[in-house]
């Protein structure tokens, strides 16, 4: 279980609290431009929940929990969160699902937030067999390494059969192609994402009405006031746009569409800022900032 008294974070800019979940191993890297963006209206508080950026990539990592992420990100907003405030959440892909369960057990510390294509496809009527295709992306991994494994990702997320193409999913790079040694895997943030992260993550059910709970959790109050599904304009990841709509219809909220695709805040940076800007306006209780003009 990943110790949570050290959730790494970073913080920048000033204005009301912005909470980012980085998706894939947690591994902030390529939200920097995204992130100066927002930090001219937010202070922006960045997670780092298993250090990767921080000097604990290579050490070792135990399969990961999306609760305990999302007890860290409560840890962080303790420590940077003035009394009696309230704070604005984004999360990506795997850091999605822990702004879901975040949502779920700690409502109160939240004015709105923002899941943009969380893979918690137990949502979707046909989600176990989902969750078993997540699991043949990581039987594929130990098989054959993360070439293979992103090759078979793409295709789940584009939901047609695998023809052994398609770029690896999640965002970083790794070394070589076949099953990689221990200290690879641990030197490499996809590498970690396969084996740690990608089974219980998108086996994750949010306790959302309708949804079974997860122990602990109650469904979130408010519905659709505190959480805006989102998924990007680019129609590749199919499965996950099925996901967000489907999240979507269980709160009785509507879907935001982010510019570029499942990396969209890597792709677009600026564009995709000011889009979440946008959406954390329009809700109760959202600041009335004019979108930025330019870079």
């Amino acid at each position: 279980m990943h110790d949570t008294t050290d959730f790494h974070h970073d913080v920048r800019g000033d204005g009301p609290v912005l909470l980012v979940l980085p998706g894939g191993a947690g591994h902030p890297m390529g939200l920097e431009a995204m992130t100066a963006r927002l930090a001219r209206r937010f202070t922006v508080v960045t997670c780092d929940p298993l250090g990767l950026a921080h000097g604990r990539l290579g050490q070792p990592v135990a399969d990961q929990r999306v609760e305990d992420w999302s007890e860290g990100a409560r840890r962080v907003l303790d420590a940077v969160l003035p009394e009696g405030e309230s704070a604005y959440v984004f999360g990506t892909s795997a850091g999605g699902v822990v702004a879901l369960d975040l949502l779920a057990r700690h409502p109160e510390r939240l004015r709105h937030v923002v899941a943009h294509e969380p893979p918690c496809v137990g949502v979707l009527p046909d989600g176990t067999r989902q969750r078993a295709r997540m699991r043949e992306v990581y039987d594929v991994y130990r098989a054959a390494g993360p070439r293979a494994a992103g090759a078979r990702l793409a295709a789940v997320l584009a939901e047609r059969e695998a023809d052994g193409t398609g770029e690896p999913g999640a965002g970083g790079t790794v070394p070589g192609s076949g099953p990689l040694s221990r200290e690879e895997e641990l030197s490499s943030p996809m590498a970690l994402f396969l084996a740690h992260v990608l089974v219980p993550f998108t086996g994750y059910v949010p306790p959302l009405p309708g949804a079974e709970a997860g122990p602990g959790a109650a469904a979130p109050r408010g519905g659709a006031a505190l959480v805006t599904p989102a998924a990007g304009e680019d129609p590749h990841s199919r499965l996950l746009h099925r996901t967000a709509t489907a999240l979507a219809e269980r709160l009785g909220a509507g879907v935001a569409r982010f510019p570029g695709g499942h990396i969209g805040a890597v792709q677009q940076p600026e564009a995709f800022a000011d889009r979440l800007a946008e959406v954390f306006d329009r809700v109760p209780g959202g600041q009335d900032r004019s979108p930025t003009a330019s870079a």
